[in-house]
């Protein structure tokens, strides 16, 4: 157990530094493109590892690093929930709409073809 929470932590720190570094390169005040960038990078990676783990390529402690570590800090569910509530907040309400639509749309079938692709190359 101790070994799983480590594995978790150390990716996890990997990937809030990742994320770190995309907010810090994506930074446009207009709209949240890097929290948009990160969650749909994330569900398309999510996608590929959830083949790679299905079909027994991937072991369970390297799922936790990778998903639940890296791909879990890299990717923010709860920035881009205050990221919209501001929006909404600062009247760009028609901006926040298409945010959650990009986020709600894009990333499931990102998702999914990361699985089809992940089973193209790994099945």
């Amino acid at each position: 157990m101790l070994q799983q929470i480590g594995l978790v932590a150390f990716g996890g720190a990997l990937g809030a530094a990742l994320r770190y570094a995309v907010s810090e390169w994506i930074s446009v005040e207009s709209f949240p493109y890097a929290t948009l960038s990160v969650n749909l990078i994330g569900s398309f990676l999510f996608g590929v590892l959830a083949v790679g783990l299905a079909q027994n390529l991937l072991s369970a402690n390297m799922a936790l690093l990778l998903g639940t570590g890296v791909l879990g800090a890299f990717t923010t569910m709860s920035t881009f929930s205050v990221e919209t509530i501001q929006m909404f907040d600062q009247g760009h309400g028609s901006s926040a709409i298409l945010y959650v639509s990009l986020t709600m749309a894009l990333g499931p079938l990102l998702a999914l073809i990361g699985w089809k692709l992940g089973e193209s190359v790994f099945v």
